[in-house]
């Protein structure tokens, strides 16, 4: 069975190492690198193709800039933005559908795994 391939690009450091241990140790995902700064993403993203990338969230009804730019140039990832300061992610996907998800372990690895996409509340 193909691993899930996930790029965590997340800032704060906190908020990054959290999302790490959070899917790192699980064995059907494969984290193919952090960034620390999102100005790296749309490189590695070519480079190393992943099936989401994790990003952060700094406003929660305003989707990042970088979802638009990965959505279009690669309409087959799909991004998890995460807040850092609020209990709220965001789940984007191809023609930029989005949808509100729990902030919890449980929810991160729910959107990674496929679980419940039909259930999500459309947002954005």
């Amino acid at each position: 069975m193909r691993k899930i391939r996930v790029l965590v690009a997340n800032r704060p450091r906190l908020m990054r190492d959290l999302v790490l241990a959070t899917v790192s140790d699980q064995p059907d995902i494969e984290v193919l690198g952090a960034l620390a700064d999102e100005s790296q993403i749309a490189q590695a993203v070519a480079d190393m193709k992943p099936d989401f990338v994790i990003v952060g969230l700094d406003k929660a009804q305003e989707r990042p800039t970088i979802c638009d730019y990965l959505l279009t140039h690669h309409p087959q990832i799909k991004v998890l933005a995460v807040a850092a300061d609020e209990d709220n992610s965001v789940f984007f996907w191809s023609d930029i559908r989005s949808a509100m998800v729990e902030s919890s372990e449980q929810g991160i690895l729910d959107v990674l795994r496929g679980r419940t996409h039909s259930s999500f509340q459309r947002v954005m």
